[in-house]
């Protein structure tokens, strides 16, 4: 991981770039494939199933014997881990649910603003260079919490067309059904337009590679909704020398196994505690199942010596990690400034893994800078809130002036007759 001492400020922009991809490229390929499956439906996805997974997929559905049957393949220990993790993701999301709120904001006016969920959404599941079960858990648990009536899930079939038994227990424990196997940008077409066997949807959940970023990103122009825009994971570690040089490394080595795009970034003000980290680095990745992409990520990442600590969250505000954990002596007291961030750990004994498996958080962050302006998944992602209002005669006779002038003010003579008409109504004999 290079190091980069002391920079100037005037060059911040250039050094916290992410790896950039050729996106006028990307979306191209990625329309191509949108449009086919809107006109062809499972015929093109499993066309691109073959050209993109190497797999022939007779049957898009996943039957409820291959969820049934998928439970009795997985170990008794990771069917309780990920029940227990289910458990607390279920106690922090539904902690969140608000009660209606009803306002009266003048005397015969009254406002409301209820939460609706919404009616269709559609989960997707990376699964193809690592099954991340555990992101069933944080998309299906919200939306069978918010009430949503429709739920369906896609994931990328394995090499034998299979999908892999972890994903279809945690399915399964969390209500959802209706699972397909369907990958990449033909699973966000198909759950955009719909298919013969997939169900289109309203909102679109998921994380995934730059093509099914790309994909929700074209789509949630025209078609559906989508959460946020997601792309390849990252991690910024604040750090000074009461952090310990071992756990940094293991926190940076795992999000750098997600992915070759994956970045990670080590911001300090101890040079030789950089030195440390980076002698840990070297030692772990070697003992990774995934080492070969670790050290492909590790080449978009960056070890930045800072001056102090104020410099430190400068900087880390301008980055706005998805993932910041705050390895400092006053970590809480950092952490009360940090205003840009998708999730943020805590403290030596806080790894981001917790947050990305069990600790009731929701691991789908926004990437790519996306921190300053979007949230991270939570259970009002799966609501839409709608406003009510009733207004009394006696409360349109004090607000009605009001809006009849301002209406007037703007030229919106019809505006303004809508509020005096009625004003003008005798409720006895029902006359103007």
């Amino acid at each position: 991981m290079k190091t980069i001492r002391y920079p100037e400020k005037n060059t911040w922009e250039t050094l916290l770039q992410r790896p950039s991809n050729d996106y006028k490229k990307l979306d191209e390929t990625v329309s191509i494939v949108i449009e086919d499956i809107r006109l062809n439906g499972d015929a093109a996805i499993k066309k691109y199933t073959l050209q993109y997974d190497k797999v022939s997929v007779q049957d898009i559905c996943v039957s409820l014997n291959e969820i049934n049957t998928a439970e009795k393949k997985i170990d008794a220990k990771l069917k309780q881990a990920i029940r227990i993790a289910a458990s607390n993701i279920k106690k922090f999301h539904k902690a969140q649910k608000q009660k209606e709120l009803v306002i009266s904001t003048m005397h015969g006016v009254v406002c409301r603003q209820k939460s609706i969920p919404i009616d269709k959404v559609g989960l997707y599941i990376p699964g193809g260079s690592a099954p991340l079960f555990s992101t069933v858990l944080m998309l299906a648990i919200p939306a069978q919490i918010a009430g949503c009536k429709e739920i369906i899930l896609c994931t990328p079939p394995s090499a034998d067309g299979s999908i892999h038994p972890a994903i279809l227990y945690a399915a399964k424990i969390t209500g959802v059904k209706k699972v397909f196997k369907a990958g990449g940008i033909q699973a966000i077409a198909a759950m955009a337009y719909g298919t013969e066997s997939i169900p289109a949807v309203y909102k679109i959940f998921g994380p995934g590679n730059q093509y099914v970023t790309a994909a929700k990103q074209i789509l949630s122009r025209y078609k559906v909704a989508i959460d946020m825009p997601a792309g390849p994971s990252e991690v910024a570690v604040m750090a000074d020398n009461s952090a310990v040089p071992a756990f940094v490394a293991a926190d940076l080595l795992s999000q750098a196994e997600h992915g070759a795009d994956s970045q990670v970034i080590l911001v300090s003000t101890s040079e030789k505690f950089i030195e440390k980290v980076n002698i840990e680095m070297e030692k772990q990745v070697l003992l990774l199942s995934r080492k070969e992409i670790a050290i492909k990520a590790l080449e978009n990442s960056k070890a930045i010596l800072v001056k102090n600590e104020k410099e430190m969250l400068e900087l880390i505000q301008r980055y706005a990690p998805e993932h910041l954990i705050i390895s400092t002596k006053n970590h809480r007291k950092i952490a009360r400034m940090i205003t840009n961030a998708g999730s943020v750990f805590l403290g030596n004994f806080t790894p981001e893994s917790a947050g990305d498996y069990a600790s009731g958080t929701n691991h789908t962050l926004p990437t790519n800078g996306w921190a300053r302006s979007f949230s991270g998944v939570n259970l009002d992602s799966y609501y839409k809130k709608i406003t009510f209002q009733e207004i009394t005669q006696t409360g349109l006779d004090k607000i009605g002036p009001i809006i009849e002038l301002m209406a007037t003010a703007e030229e919106l003579t019809a505006h303004a007759n809508a509020v005096k008409i009625r004003r003008q109504f005798k409720k006895k004999d029902n006359t103007l």
